[in-house]
């Protein structure tokens, strides 16, 4: 049985959302953060949600049986983050085969998808898992256990798509059949909200 831990990233400030916490808008039955979190415990008992703005507000929406840290350096970007949660996974979970790396605004891609890339990430345990968007690959992304150093230096800005990037002759790369939409304004998450059963 393969060993993954997930990280959601749900560290961000939501600067487009007109004040709102993403991760906390309204999604079916739950919210944003509630959706990813029950579809990520659907592929993993490891799950880890990474909180930076309004970790305070947030934390409480998280239930016991999910982890969560706070990355204090959150405002220095995603690659902070990434780091911050791959270091408590090497501590919680230290024989993971992989880890996946999701973010809580893309709420199409459920864990029927994330089931999707893991049966894939099981056929070559050395290789990347990533999921394309048209030119660009990205997360959800599993990452192998030799990549797991390299995932603890990410730092700023520098996030998982650089490093898929510089592996990508290791990458193999999951289609999504427009599910990939990612809820980055107000005006996207109103269009979705309606459209979406």
């Amino acid at each position: 049985m393969t060993n993954i831990s997930i990280l959601i990233l749900a560290a961000g400030a939501s600067s487009r959302m007109k004040g709102k916490a993403k991760q906390l808008l309204p999604w079916k039955d739950t919210t944003l953060l509630g959706h990813a979190m029950e579809q990520a415990r659907e592929v993993s008992d490891s799950v880890t949600v990474v909180l930076g703005a309004r970790a305070e507000l947030i934390q409480n929406a998280i239930p016991g049986t999910v982890e969560s840290i706070q990355n204090s350096d959150w405002e220095l970007g995603m690659g902070s983050s990434i780091s911050k949660g791959v270091q408590h996974v090497l501590k919680e979970n230290p024989s993971a085969d992989g880890i996946l790396i999701m973010l809580v605004d893309q709420p199409l891609l459920d864990a029927a998808y994330l089931n999707q890339l893991k049966s894939e990430f099981e056929k070559d345990l050395s290789k990347i898992t990533a999921t394309a968007y048209g030119e660009k690959i990205g997360v959800p992304a599993i990452f192998p256990k030799h990549l797991f150093l390299e995932l603890t230096q990410l730092n700023g800005d520098i996030g998982a798509r650089q490093l898929i990037k510089a592996h990508e002759t290791q990458t193999a790369v999951l289609q999504p059949e427009g599910q990939e939409i990612d809820i980055d304004t107000i005006e996207t998450y109103n269009q979705l909200t309606k459209t979406t059963p």
